[in-house]
């Protein structure tokens, strides 16, 4: 069962959230007199138990003596009046002690509450304009020693608020200072891009311009070499001037396809590989002879179809065997098969040639093997790009032996 105090306790630590000084004072008030009451009440209890003992004892003592001078109800009389005497004693030192007690608690409680509302005023004043406390208005010493911890705590915080407002004038200048930057680095970036669009374009028109101009000469010169040889005989002065412009040729065929392929739509058709394989390799004969190679072909059979635009395929081909004819040794043959591999036909072109320590990087742009090679490393990149648009498996194998470069493409009708 809990005490009377362990209630009492209870209570408090209920009520801990929500009481005031002003009711823990009426409390306490109360408190004292109710316990000035009680201990009133059992001095005067135990007056009474006396008086009753004494009064027994009286009256057993006059029942075997009658020759007192004092008759029992005398007695009875005085000790009566003695109780009452007693009694109003007690209360009135009751009540002088309740006064006392009082009177010292109130003494205290006001120095407190004064204490209290200094901490109060003083923290409330202090939001605004960093003021401290003095500590001689404090009456109690360990508010006291509070007092130099809040002055330190103003101190260090008003040393703070004015870093702070410091730092963020400092932030606001170079924040206005780095915005003018920006925006002054921004506009300089509108200019160049301005500028590089337009040197882009023009680039591109001067491209497209060039593409369109070179092929009326290289096409007067293919035709003129053609009906030179068909009324002369063919020199070998002639045939360099034939392969250089068929080299020149393939150059513009692949400018020409880089410039038209994102505004022009290449359709597919249906194309015989062999046949088309054979007219190229006519076409790059008189090259590949100039450069003291020659061509062997094998197909594994006629009539092999493929879906696919002509453009694509012809660059496709014409590049691989440009660059076999440009980086395999003399007098060795350029081996071109033809065979099928499942559903797919694979082209192969295989040579003798340095062997190509990155596989990887061949098929990127501007990237050459041997650096002091002419070219401008497009050629490879194209056909990579093109067998990536159309899902043609690209093979390179390349040893000190033979470099073979394969392309995988998907036969009609499996």
């Amino acid at each position: 069962m809990p005490t009377f105090f362990e209630k009492i306790r209870f209570y408090l630590l209920q009520k801990r959230h929500s009481i005031t000084i002003k009711k823990a004072n009426i409390f306490t008030t109360f408190f004292i007199f109710f316990f000035t009451i009680i201990f009133a009440y059992l001095l005067i209890i135990e007056n009474y138990h006396d008086y009753e003992r004494t009064l027994y004892e009286q009256q057993k003592t006059d029942s075997l003596n009658w020759s007192v001078n004092e008759s029992y109800a005398a007695h009875e009389q005085k000790l009566k009046a003695l109780l009452v005497k007693n009694t109003l004693a007690i209360g009135t030192l009751a009540f002088i002690l309740f006064a006392i007690m009082l009177g010292f608690y109130n003494i205290f409680n006001t120095l407190l509450q004064r204490d209290i509302k200094a901490f109060l005023d003083f923290f409330q004043g202090t939001a605004h304009n960093g003021q401290v406390l003095n500590p001689n208005s404090i009456f109690f010493k360990e508010f006291q020693e509070l007092v130099g911890y809040a002055n330190i705590m103003v101190d260090t915080i008003s040393e703070q608020k004015r870093d702070l407002k410091e730092l963020n004038l400092g932030l606001e200048e170079r924040i206005k200072n780095k915005t003018q930057a920006l925006v002054t680095i921004n506009e300089n970036l509108q200019k160049e891009k301005q500028f590089s669009e337009e040197i882009l374009s023009s680039q591109k028109e001067f491209l497209r311009y060039t593409v369109h101009e070179t092929n009326t000469p290289l096409s007067v010169i293919l035709t003129s070499i053609e009906l030179f040889v068909m009324k002369n005989k063919k020199d070998r002065q002639l045939s360099k001037i034939e392969a250089a412009a068929k080299n020149i040729f393939n150059i513009y065929d692949d400018l020409s396809y880089l410039v038209k392929k994102d505004q022009v739509e290449y359709p597919k058709s249906a194309i015989d590989l062999g046949v088309y394989l054979s007219s190229r390799l006519d076409f790059f004969s008189e090259v590949a002879e100039l450069s003291k190679l020659r061509f062997e072909y094998t197909a594994f059979k006629e009539g092999v179809y493929i879906y696919f635009n002509e453009t694509k395929l012809q660059r496709i081909i014409d590049n691989t065997i440009t660059n076999a004819i440009k980086y395999t040794l003399a007098n060795e043959p350029i081996e071109i098969e033809l065979k099928a591999v499942g559903i797919f036909v694979e082209l192969s072109v295989a040579s003798k040639s340095k062997e190509i320590k990155n596989t990887d990087k061949i098929f990127e742009g501007n990237y050459r093997e041997e650096p002091k090679r002419e070219g401008f490393g497009i050629g490879l990149r194209l056909v990579r790009t093109i067998c990536d648009e159309e899902g043609v498996v690209i093979g390179l194998d390349s040893t000190t032996e033979k470099t073979i470069f394969s392309y995988k493409f998907k036969m009609m009708g499996e």
